[in-house]
């Protein structure tokens, strides 16, 4: 997957929640990324309280906003509509609804982000693909890509195979064939990509389909600011009102695609975006706002169909 920059999206709602309560960016920043400002930048005597404060208040509004998730409908995170939703993004990403058989997959796609694996297409130059490494290396610490983090870390950002190349792209195929991995390719693909998303939209109010539009997105460009997910989603508020602030789904939804197909096609005029115009979008124009199925749609020229 094509990603334009990267945060670490676990730590995007304290971030949000602390620019609103105007806790200044760049103390939110260190504090969330466990540093500390240089010393001429700390705040003085009533500021720093100030900035304490701000951060018990982010994590009060925090906890109100898991409270008023987990009192909601399931919506895209029922069984049905998170094994959907996966179907949806695989024929996207693979050409298929099976995305099961994607745990093994690795090439370099020519998208500057060097090589892409696994069931969402995690990077190697945009930290996400570290990051699955580490985590699975700490609970599996004799598996088969351990040897292979050194050199990781040294490409990340980069597009760079220096270290890695066949044996790299050997040992990843080799290592989808463990339970334990494809498990920790589902966990990390949950707790980046597919939850923050689902929280998100439901914080602005947004039904099923308004869910895995937001999944779609942040999958496809990952959760940074500027062409990001969290910049696109910046852009589309300050055009429409979502419905968490009395705004119209549909309108607000179809701003949304609007902004991301336009980033899309800014930054390469030719970029196929059929899995907006003929997919998310025809579901949008149906009404089917709960994402029901039966759903039937096209990407790149090829249909799909759910019962």
């Amino acid at each position: 997957m094509k990603r334009t920059g990267f945060l670490l999206f676990a730590l995007a709602p304290v971030l949000i929640t602390a620019a609103v309560y105007g806790a200044t960016s760049e103390h939110a920043v260190a504090d969330a990324k466990g540093g500390r400002p240089p010393a001429s930048q700390s705040p003085a005597a009533g500021g720093r309280a100030a900035v304490e404060r701000a951060g018990g208040r982010a994590a009060v509004e925090r906890a109100a906003g898991d409270t008023a998730v987990a009192a909601g409908p399931a919506g895209l995170a029922a069984p049905a509509k998170k094994e959907l939703a996966q179907q949806i993004v695989a024929s996207a990403e693979n050409s298929t609804l099976n995305w099961r058989t994607a745990y093994g997959y690795i090439e370099d796609i020519g998208d500057g982000q060097g090589y892409t694996a696994g069931v969402v297409g995690f990077c190697t130059g945009t930290h996400d693909l570290l990051t699955l490494v580490e985590r699975y290396t700490r609970a599996h610490p004799d598996n088969g890509l351990a040897r292979y983090l050194p050199a990781l870390r040294a490409v990340d950002g980069t597009d760079s195979h220096a270290g890695l190349g066949p044996d790299f792209v050997a040992a990843w195929r080799h290592e989808a064939g463990v339970a334990a991995f494809r498990e920790a390719q589902d966990s990390e693909r949950d707790r980046v990509y597919f939850d923050p998303a689902v929280r998100l939209a439901k914080l602005d109010g947004l039904g099923t389909l308004g869910q895995f539009i937001y999944y779609d997105a942040l999958v496809m460009h990952g959760p940074g600011t500027g062409d990001g997910f969290q910049g696109l989603r910046e852009r589309a508020l300050r055009e429409a009102a979502p419905p968490s602030e009395g705004g119209d789904e549909r309108t607000y939804l179809r701003t949304f695609l609007d902004v991301r197909r336009a980033a899309m096609k800014a930054k390469d005029p030719d970029r196929d975006t059929t899995r907006i115009d003929t997919a998310q979008r025809r579901f949008l124009d149906e009404g089917n706002l709960g994402l029901d199925t039966p759903l039937r749609w096209q990407v790149y020229g090829e249909t799909y169909h759910v019962p």
